[in-house]
């Protein structure tokens, strides 16, 4: 189970001021559960997300005691990529859950290795329901199986652990191999040589001169 320590916030504090401080402003709320501001060690969070997704069950560690939630959205500084704000949705232990569970591909593909296909990951996960406690972390897709040119995987082909529904469509596509790129022949420039067509041309011209000598007078006499 991952675990976070969190801390009433004021929202009259400036959220800028709260992550200069190592903090990060964020939200918990649910169905059952009003919305409200909390902070977190930054460092903390960031081994957690890292750990848990968006699809794992965080321990929430409140003043009021501890609640279990998952990671519903985490704002990011467009420049410097860092948590900027975190929400947090409190689930129901009872009620199922719509999440999306990251894929993680495995396996040596035949038709890769000797056949010299290209992989092509479709898609990077699935969306799936269930209850709390059966939530995945993540999805194994063996491609092993892609043993030939233009075979592929769908999303019912993937093994789900017990208690977890698939809500993906059953034929999207998630991995496939794609045949081989060919390769064109590259053309060689031919060189051309300027000089040589220098001289043919004077050459050229000097045999249309020939064929156009204008006779002088004094020949024409002589005839």
């Amino acid at each position: 189970m991952f675990e976070l320590k969190t801390e009433a916030r004021d929202i009259k504090v400036s959220p800028k001021y709260i992550r200069s401080q190592g903090k990060l402003p964020a939200v918990f709320y649910g169905r059952k559960e009003k919305a409200t501001p909390i902070a977190l060690d930054l460092i903390q969070f960031k081994k957690v997300w890292k750990g848990a997704g968006e699809s794992s069950i965080v321990s929430l560690k409140t003043g009021d005691g501890e609640l279990s939630a998952i990671i519903q959205e985490v704002q990011l500084d467009p420049v410097k990529d860092e948590p900027t704000h975190v929400d947090f949705y409190v689930v129901e232990q009872d009620k199922m859950l719509e999440v999306s569970v990251p894929l993680e591909f495995t396996g040596v593909s035949s038709a890769i290795k000797d056949l010299g296909g290209v992989l092509v990951k479709v898609l990077h996960e699935l969306e799936i329901e269930a209850l709390p406690k059966d939530l995945p972390h993540v999805l194994i897709v063996d491609i092993s199986k892609l043993d030939a040119i233009d075979s592929q995987i769908a999303a019912k082909d993937i093994p789900l652990p017990s208690g977890v529904n698939l809500v993906t469509k059953e034929g999207d596509i998630v991995v496939l191999v794609a045949a081989p790129r060919e390769e064109k022949e590259e053309e060689v420039p031919i060189a051309i040589d300027m000089d040589a067509i220098e001289v043919e041309k004077k050459g050229k011209k000097e045999e249309d001169g020939e064929g156009d000598e204008i006779a002088s007078p004094e020949a024409e006499t002589a005839k």
